[in-house]
């Protein structure tokens, strides 16, 4: 199934499928990477809970209407997508604050923003993925408006399923970032991962942070942070 290698970027192989121009396979790699690649290293395993947590947070999601690229888990590391032309343009929504915002605005952590606030950042390591409004958007990503509210009313969706997904195993979502991308149909499709690398996570009853931010801050071990996360993940029924 898997065929030649198509793209590597820092947390993820992309692989196409032979025989289906529609979907490509995402290999999981063990890297961590933090503050645009400024810091580096490696996990055994991590690309096993990357791939494992991602796959619950999708399946969670479909059954709430949400359309993503996730079809299917093909093995621990590796799982199945739709194939999707990756629009340059990451959604984050804040429903505290927390990591880049704190210092960009000066808001105390945990400041919280009701309702949650979403905000565009341009795909680019280069330029070190700047913040950009809505017509940066258009002007940078070739978003039209529409797209670029259909993004917005998906991620503000996404982001009331995924506090009462996360609430029932004792996380607070502090905040997350989203991908979107068009299938070969023109369809807007959630795309990349849902995972402790793309959303902070805290312990609702201690505040004890339960994600990259470990490996971020040097203030934890991050497999078994990511473990414990997978293990209540696995707890819901």
């Amino acid at each position: 199934m898997k065929g030649e290698l198509l793209y590597e970027g820092k947390a993820k192989k992309v692989f196409v499928v032979e025989g289906d121009e529609k979907s490509l396979v995402l290999s999981y790699k063990n890297d961590a990477t933090a503050f645009n690649g400024k810091k580096k290293a490696s996990f055994i395993g991590k690309g096993k809970y990357n791939n494992l947590i991602t796959a619950k947070i999708f399946d969670y999601l479909h059954s709430k209407g949400i359309a993503t690229h996730f079809q299917k888990s093909l093995n621990e590391t590796e799982q199945l997508v739709t194939k999707t032309a990756i629009i340059p343009v990451e959604v984050v929504v804040r429903n505290v604050a927390a990591g880049s915002i704190t210092k960009r605005l000066g808001m105390k952590e945990k400041t919280v923003f009701s309702p949650a606030l979403v905000e565009l950042f341009y795909k680019d390591d280069d330029l070190g993925d700047p913040l950009i409004n809505d017509e940066h958007a258009r002007i940078l990503a070739n978003v039209d408006p529409f797209e670029l509210e259909q993004m917005k009313e998906a991620a503000r969706a996404i982001n009331e399923h995924l506090l009462a997904f996360f609430e029932t195993v004792n996380l607070q979502l502090a905040d997350f970032k989203l991908e979107f991308g068009k299938d070969v149909e023109g369809n807007l499709l959630l795309a990349d991962e849902i995972s402790p690398d793309t959303c902070r996570l805290w312990d609702m009853e201690t505040g004890e942070k339960m994600d990259k931010d470990v490996f971020r801050e040097d203030i934890g071990d991050l497999i078994e942070t990511y473990d414990a996360i997978l293990q209540r993940l696995e707890a819901v029924k």
